[in-house]
This record gives structure tokens, C-alpha cells and sequence, in this order.
């Protein structure tokens, strides 16, 4: 098929997206389906745009990104600032040069955020105001999260559904947003949802039995610490990236930094990683099913999704 001409008739690209949470097999996957239709794949995985941290990120390895072309892999260092918004302009431009070659292209990971600026595009909110952002950092510190939440359900009971009830940094901005200007984050949210995309998108997620990704998840959590993910971070702290950076607070890291630095023993490494890790795939679990135009699938099912993509592209 000819990308551009299709692209050119209809205004709008085509993508294919694949979702879901960590451990479910996306990369196999995707790889299988960019061999078999001659497409690239773009990473929407936060992490893995990060150098010098392979194994604790699940990066594709080098054989795996020979079998496919792979794209916003290892693109900055992780004392580099990078956010949806780079993303979304860093996706863009290789969206752009993938189509002009009349190749198809597939998104790939679990970033959901990441996803959304580049297919919903960014909604902008107030800049910060340092006094009211101060007077709630002292308040989340006296009285814990608890009661801002609680302000969260009374002031804005649509965000509070959609946020967790310790996730401090997204209770704390829309508190700021309503505070600030007496309107809640959710209608902003909500008045972007009627933007249009570029794009026309396919998108597909993948999920399985939970008890059966719990299990992959401790898996994964061993092959990596096997595959020399403490060795990854003392290299890291070694060339100075500092402990509190964003990326080095992530999963598997800061667990290893706190074992490299006696507060953890090895087990207890081990045994929160893996509890840490569930909880993040339940929510990106809990993210992409409140997008209704996700069809699920089982990672296993490569003929049924092979299937429905040759249906998209031919329509696209």
C-alpha cells in the first residue's frame, strides 16, 4: 500500500498503537507484527528513552531491535529533562519521516501519558504559583495526603476518581489548578477532549489474567537482578548520577539504590520491586481502560490482532 497517497486522501496518518502494562508482552508482539507488515516502531515507554539504563527499563534488546527498526530508544541521558511534551515533538518528527518512506508505524509502551500528547495532543493549565504550591507541599507534609484528597472528591469528584488516593504530585497540582482558579483540572481535561487528532489510530492493548502477569512480573523482576541490574546502578551512581533523580526513583532502581545503601536487604529489595511493579501495572491497567477506543487483546492472539491491523490498514 502507498502511506502517502492513503495519508494525503484522508489528512491523517495512520498509527497503530499497542498498550498495556509492564510485563504483558508488547515488544514481542510489536516486533512480530512490524516484521510481518514492513513497519517501524516508536517507543512510548518513559523510561527506555533513557542511556545507560538497559535492564531495569526491559529496553528491546540489540537483537530484538535488528528485527525490526526501533525509534526514541536511548535519546537522552537521565540527568536530562524529557517530558510528554518533548515526546509528543520527538514523535512527531519520526512519525513524519517513518510515513514518508511509505512505511507503517506502531507506538509501543506503557507510558499512557505519553500516548495521549501525541494522539489527543497537550492541554495547558496555569503556570504554577509558587505560594500556593508551597502552602500545599506544607500541608501534604503536616497532615499527609489524606486530607487534600478529601478536598479532591469534594472540589473535583471526577479527577479524584481517576487519581490515586497517594499519588501526591497529581493531588497536588489539581489542587493548585482549583485553587488557583476556582475551576477544576477535570473541565480543562474535559474541554480538551474535544480537540481532534492528525492521526487515525488503531489502537490495541493487551492483557492478561492477573494472576498470570503477577507471575511474569516476578519473573521479569529476577531475570533482572540475574541480568546484572544491581551492577547497571552502581555504574550509574558511579558516573554521578545522583539517587534523587526522576529516573533513578523508578521502578527497580530506587529499590536498588536502597539496597546498595543498607536499607534493604536483598529480599526485601526483591520482595517490594515486585509488589511496586504490580501495583504500577494495575494502574496502567486502570489508565488505558478509560480509553474507549482500546480494543483488548491477549498477547497471544497474533493472528486475531495481524487480522484486525490488515483491516486498518487497508481502510487507512
Amino acid at each position: 500500500m502507498n502511506w502517502k497517497k492513503a495519508s494525503s486522501v484522508n489528512k491523517k496518518l495512520p498509527l497503530i498503537i499497542i498498550a498495556g502494562p509492564t510485563g504483558v508482552g508488547k515488544t514481542g508482539l510489536s516486533i512480530a507484527l512490524a516484521r510481518e507488515f514492513g513497519g517501524e516502531i516508536i517507543n512510548a515507554d518513559s523510561m527506555q528513552i533513557y542511556r545507560l539504563m538497559d535492564i531495569g527499563t526491559a529496553k528491546p534488546s540489540p537483537e530484538e531491535r535488528k528485527l525490526a527498526p526501533h525509534h526514541l530508544l536511548d535519546i537522552v541521558y537521565p540527568d536530562e529533562v524529557y517530558n510528554a511534551a518533548s515526546y509528543r515533538q520527538d514523535a512527531e518528527r519520526v512519525i513524519g519521516d517513518i510515513s514518508g518512506r511509505e512505511k507503517c508505524t506502531f507506538v509501543v509502551g506503557g507510558t499512557g501519558l505519553y500516548i495521549k500528547a501525541l494522539t489527543r495532543g497537550l492541554f495547558y493549565l496555569p503556570v504554577a504559583d509558587e505560594t500556593i504550591r508551597r502552602t500545599l507541599r506544607d500541608e501534604m507534609e503536616k497532615n499527609g495526603p489524606d486530607r487534600l484528597y478529601a478536598e479532591l472528591k469534594e472540589v473535583d469528584p471526577k479527577s479524584a476518581e481517576n487519581i490515586h488516593g497517594h499519588d501526591k504530585v497529581r493531588i497536588l497540582r489539581a489542587i493548585e489548578v482549583f485553587r488557583l482558579t476556582g475551576k477544576p483540572i477535570s473541565v480543562y481535561q474535559s474541554e480538551h477532549e474535544f480537540s481532534d487528532s492528525k492521526y487515525d489510530t488503531f489502537k490495541i492493548g493487551l492483557e492478561l489474567d492477573r494472576d498470570k502477569l503477577y507471575e511474569r512480573i516476578e519473573i521479569r523482576a529476577h531475570e533482572m537482578l540475574e541480568a546484572g541490574l544491581i551492577d547497571e546502578v552502581r555504574e550509574l551512581l558511579a558516573a554521578g548520577y545522583a539517587n534523587d533523580l526522576k529516573p533513578m526513583q523508578s521502578l527497580g532502581y530506587r529499590h536498588v539504590i536502597r539496597y546498595l545503601e543498607d536499607e534493604y536487604t536483598f529480599d526485601e529489595m526483591l520482595r517490594t520491586m515486585i509488589r511496586d511493579t504490580r501495583r504500577y501495572a494495575k494502574r496502567q491497567l486502570t489508565w488505558f481502560r478509560g480509553d474507549p477506543e482500546i480494543r483488548w487483546y491477549a498477547p497471544s492472539d497474533l493472528s486475531g490482532i495481524s487480522q484486525q491491523v490488515r483491516l486498518f490498514l487497508q481502510k487507512s
